[in-house]
Formats: structure tokens, C-alpha cells, sequence
């Protein structure tokens, strides 16, 4: 069974292009919870851009019935301290993805250098699985979002993570210029390199996510892939919930992976 995280870092966006109360980020959690998602992403940005401080502590307090809060964050001295207050205080994150992060960009453009900077992300792992406590339980795996490149994935295995999710917008952007015609363009080839790069994540040990641009026409495939647990969605979603609802637009995309299982 793939699992399907979705990304509420943009009903936050909206929330704050007012510095509002609404459309509140927890209740958004649920709505998708309702809607088949068993994984709840947020990104924390440096400058808190969409998602703030107080929307992980609620979400880390009040997610429950086994579902996961994944905390998106740069590999910063302030972010893992927040990580590990929140894992002890509420038993949550339980999965920290460690991302780039530029002030300047729109949204995550690349994945993680693990191979520059691998000693500074051996720590840093360490530093989050081992940070448990009275609620916690232990520390938290521990993801890189990384491009689909064997250097990336060994050197994140070297590094101590649990798990690698894998950019997939090269694949999106080649799906989008082809039409979504595997014959055409490097879609096909594309779509190879996230499953070459998930086969040796696996036979390294780690865990095979995926993530970035997918949507409701470009998804299925990258749900085929073997060995593929995560899927982590949230642009699109949110998109689509502007007509149909958030519960709707998730339940959507859940049938859509559903074939993959």
C-alpha cells in the first residue's frame, strides 16, 4: 500500500496573504485525513512564509489515529531544535524531511546536495533519530529529498537516512512538454531515473518516496513503480480543492494511486 502525504503548506498561503485565521491549516489536516491521507506534510520555513511555528505544534499535538506528521525543514542548528522539542513534547513529527532551501524561491526547486555536505548531514541525522522523550518514543526517521542520482542516494545512505524521497519534477516537467505521450520527449526516461534511483535507495536500506509537481494526470505512473511507499502531493490538492473540496481532491488522488497497490 502506498501511503499519500499531503503537502497543506498552501491553504496556509492563502490564510496569509491576509495574516488571518482562515483557512486555518489544522482544519485542513483533517479535511485531508477524511479525504485518505495518512501522512501530513508541512514545510517550516526560515521566513515563515505559509506555515508558522504555532501551525506544527497544533498539528504535532492534535494529529492522531496513527497518522503522521512529516515535518519538511532545512538541516539548520534552529530547525532540529524545534524537531526535537516537538518530538518530545508531543510525540511528534514522526518523519523529518530535510530539504534546500533558498529565500529567494517560489517554491523547493532542487533536491538536497547530500554529497556536499555529507559530514554537516551525518550529524544532523543523528541528532533527530536519536531525540525522543517521555511522549516521543524514540527519534524520528529521518527522509532527504534528493534527486534521482546514485551519488545522491549513496551518499545519503552513508549519511545515516532512513529514507530518500525523490525530486520528480524533472519527470513532471518532461510529462507536461510530451503530453504525457511516453513515446515523445524524455518522459520515459525520466520516470527510469526515479525508479533506478528507488531500486538502490532499497537495496541500500532506505525507504523509496517521491515527491514534487505530481498531479492528477501525471501520478499514476510514478504510483506503478515497484517498491514505492510515499507519495508526497500538495500543490496540485490544494488546487483542485478550490472547486471540489479538500476531502474530495484527496480521495481523488488516493483512487488514482489505488491501482499501484
Amino acid at each position: 500500500m502506498i501511503h499519500l502525504g499531503v503537502n497543506i503548506d498552501h491553504v496556509a498561503t492563502l490564510r496569509q496573504a491576509r495574516r488571518g485565521h482562515e483557512p486555518d491549516a489544522l482544519q485542513a489536516a483533517h479535511e485531508a485525513v477524511l479525504g485518505g491521507a495518512s501522512i501530513i506534510t508541512v514545510h517550516l520555513r526560515e521566513d515563515r512564509r505559509h506555515i508558522t511555528d504555532g501551525d506544527v505544534e497544533r498539528l504535532a499535538a492534535t494529529l492522531s489515529g496513527g497518522v503522521r506528521l512529516n515535518l519538511e525543514m532545512a538541516a539548520t542548528d534552529e530547525m532540529v531544535k524545534i524537531a526535537l522539542r516537538l518530538r518530545r513534547a508531543h510525540g511528534a513529527p514522526q518523519m523529518v524531511t530535510l530539504v534546500p532551501e533558498k529565500r529567494q524561491e517560489l517554491t523547493t526547486e532542487g533536491g538536497l546536495n547530500v554529497v556536499g555536505v555529507e559530514a554537516r548531514m551525518k550529524t544532523v541525522v543523528a541528532r533527530l533519530k536519536g531525540g525522543g522523550g517521555a511522549k516521543g518514543g524514540g527519534g524520528m526517521t529521518v527522509s532527504a529529498f534528493i534527486e534521482a542520482s546514485d551519488r545522491q542516494v549513496a551518499a545519503a545512505a552513508r549519511a545515516g537516512f532512513d529514507a530518500c524521497e525523490f525530486h520528480t519534477g524533472p519527470y513532471a516537467h518532461a510529462f507536461a512538454a510530451s503530453g504525457g505521450d511516453f513515446g515523445l520527449g524524455s518522459v520515459g526516461a525520466e520516470l527510469d531515473r526515479v525508479a533506478n534511483a528507488g531500486a538502490a535507495a532499497w537495496e541500500l536500506g532506505m525507504r523509496f518516496h517521491a515527491g514534487h509537481a505530481l498531479n492528477y494526470q501525471n501520478v499514476r505512473p510514478v504510483a506503478a513503480l515497484d517498491g514505492v511507499a510515499e507519495l508526497h502531493i500538495g500543490h496540485s490538492i490544494v488546487s483542485r480543492a478550490v472547486f471540489t473540496g479538500l476531502r474530495s481532491a484527496v480521495a481523488e488522488m488516493v483512487r488514482l494511486m489505488e491501482p499501484a497497490w
